[in-house]
């Protein structure tokens, strides 16, 4: 069983984007930071249910099969399920329609607490008020065995490798600058002393980063 990360940031570091609209929730800059990943044919099986077989391969596409990998629990934040943009709608089930891709139990950490919410394809949706170490006792214990994990975003990625949690980090990122938004690697001085570090290039010229404990 290992804690992993996997998260995009730009080159200057940042995992969120500050462009969203009403109209675009997920706004332009999202779009451009994650192009290379969604591009990718296990992302456009695994999230868009397309078995076409279209799609990049390759190193990017090798990392996004990786993601998938051996996982048996999630755990992410209240606005990565979107919980901040819809907090008063009873019926909200996050941003992955019917069957999202998690096909595991997912640990919201959240102030407002929901019952549990069971989708189809073996995602559950588990709303925690509870802080990051008992939140991963509890993932650990519901993966039975498999991987953990941390789904984001960034400031909660931070507190789980300040925590001396996190047994790999991988980052992809992306050769955009967004200059505004929430970093991944504030606070995190000296990191990479606690890793093996080893990097690649994919030819969308995304490099990934992986920090192996």
């Amino acid at each position: 069983m290992a804690v992993r990360v996997d998260l995009v940031v730009s080159l200057d570091g940042f995992a969120t984007t500050t462009d969203q609209t009403p109209e675009k929730p997920f706004g332009e800059d999202w779009t451009r930071l994650v192009d290379a990943y969604v591009a990718t044919r296990t992302f456009q099986e695994r999230v868009l249910k397309d078995a076409s077989g279209k799609g990049t391969t390759g190193i990017d596409d090798r990392y996004a099969q990786e993601y998938f990998d051996n996982i048996g629990a999630e755990i992410m934040g209240a606005g990565k399920f979107g919980l901040h943009n819809f907090p008063d709608d009873p019926n909200w089930k996050g941003w992955w329609g019917d069957e999202p891709p998690f096909h595991c139990p997912v640990f919201v950490l959240t102030h407002t607490l929901r019952p549990s919410i069971e989708m189809a394809g073996g995602t559950t949706f588990h709303f925690l008020a509870a802080d990051p170490v008992d939140a991963l006792q509890q993932a650990v214990t519901a993966a039975n065995g498999k991987d953990v994990r941390i789904g984001g975003g960034p400031t909660m990625v931070r507190d789980y490798l300040k925590a001396g949690l996190v047994d790999r980090l991988h980052v992809a990122i992306t050769p955009i600058l967004l200059g505004r938004g929430i970093r991944l690697w504030d606070e995190l001085r000296g990191l990479e002393a606690d890793y093996t570090v080893k990097s690649e290039t994919a030819g969308s010229g995304t490099v990934h980063l992986t920090f192996q404990r």
